[in-house]
């Protein structure tokens, strides 16, 4: 057995990232690289994600989690691509915009106007 200590090897750790479906962060990243495959410039989501792995979201605790797997895999898949740098920051901004507006909408359900007391 190889000695974990010190090891960066991601091949050596499997991170859960959803443990309501058992899913392992490389299961995403090899979904994400498959849909990018088919459509390079084509927008991923999660639910767009779980749907390719037939899975679906439960409790969705898990969902930035895999916002954030899906910015990096699609930066580094854009970077082997050899894409133009002008394509890249394009369409990273458009993305972190749309992360940033999703997130501000985060209201656990609630109609705005609603009071805890």
């Amino acid at each position: 057995m190889a000695d974990r200590r010190g090891a960066t090897d991601r091949a050596l750790i499997e991170m859960i990232v959803c443990h309501c479906n058992y899913i392992a962060e490389k299961d995403i990243e090899d979904t994400i690289v498959g849909m990018l495959d088919e459509d390079c410039w084509q927008l991923i989501v999660p639910a767009k994600v779980y749907h390719a792995m037939a899975k679906r979201g439960r409790c969705c605790g898990c969902f930035p989690n895999v916002v954030d797997i899906i910015i990096r895999t699609t930066a580094e898949y854009h970077t082997r691509r050899d894409s133009t740098e002008s394509e890249i920051i394009d369409f990273m901004t458009r993305l972190k915009e749309l992360n940033l507006n999703g997130r501000r909408r985060v209201h656990e359900g609630r109609k705005e106007g609603h009071r805890a007391a």
